[in-house]
């Protein structure tokens, strides 16, 4: 699965709130783009990706507050019965994680339970939910394993779909004292491990730096994957205005606070 054009056409919105800085709480959009691809996995007439859904959101369906990744789980049927997506039982998922936020939306940088997302998108039917863990996540892997046979929480494995390989490595580099975290060697090491051989789909929390310079990430971890680039690799934890790069053969998608449909 690779990039056809580096392009993102904004497709959608869909309205939070979201942690302000300096305190308080903000009225913010979350931006859904499409991307084109050359080919999608076999039983998925388009695939969601997302990450770092920090924010409490309204469910289109129930009107109930909750979590920003169970609301856009929702927004999925409704976009379906509006004929602007195929249905949930025929879109895949990919999620890079941070998908938490404090209940009230009050409080930068939260961490807590995310299960509830992983579980809206298994019981919206979607076939494929891949994703990984970013550093304010609290889930288990086995308990998301649970939610179906092609439902899998990634850190260092790879698993396939309908043809597609992805592989994933989840958290960030820092105090391995700390959740999530994990020293640069162990980081790269894990990421060297997942893609050998290349993946179809690399999944990361906190990823490569792109080509321009506010594209932020880890450059040591663009030198790692540029000797054996998977076709598409995503990745957040920072946030670039452009949401695509180039690495090596491949492509780079931030997913940093944006939803992207890949459509063929």
């Amino acid at each position: 699965m690779r990039l056809l054009s580096g392009r993102a056409e904004r497709w959608t919105s869909v309205p939070f709130l979201s942690a302000a800085r300096g305190g308080g709480t903000e009225a913010v959009r979350l931006d859904v783009e499409l991307l084109r691809v050359d080919s999608l996995p076999a039983g998925c007439s388009a695939v969601l990706v997302a990450g770092d859904l920090q924010g409490i959101a309204p469910s289109p369906v129930s009107g109930q507050a909750g979590l920003l990744g169970v609301a856009l789980a929702d927004y999925l049927h409704v976009w379906a019965d509006e004929g602007l997506l195929p249905p949930p039982t025929e879109l895949g998922v990919l999620l890079t994680g941070d998908l938490y936020s404090a209940p009230d939306a009050d409080v930068r940088g939260a961490s807590g339970d995310v299960f509830d997302v992983w579980l809206a998108f298994a019981a919206a039917g979607c076939p494929m939910v891949f994703g990984v863990a970013g550093n304010h996540d609290e889930v288990d892997a086995s308990r998301v394993a649970g939610l179906g046979a092609d439902i899998a929480l990634l850190d260092g494995e790879r698993r396939k779909f309908g043809g597609l390989t992805v592989a994933g490595v989840g958290g960030v580099i820092g105090d391995p004292g700390r959740a999530m975290r994990r020293t640069g060697k162990e980081f790269l090491a894990a990421v060297e491990r997942a893609t050998n051989p290349a993946p179809d789909v690399l999944l990361l929390h906190e990823g490569p730096t792109g080509n321009a310079a506010d594209q932020r990430g880890n450059p040591a971890i663009r030198a790692l994957l540029e000797r054996r680039p998977p076709g598409l690799t995503l990745c957040g934890h920072v946030h670039w205005e452009r949401a695509t790069a180039s690495l090596g053969t491949g492509a780079l998608v931030n997913t940093d606070a944006r939803a992207v449909i890949l459509v063929a």
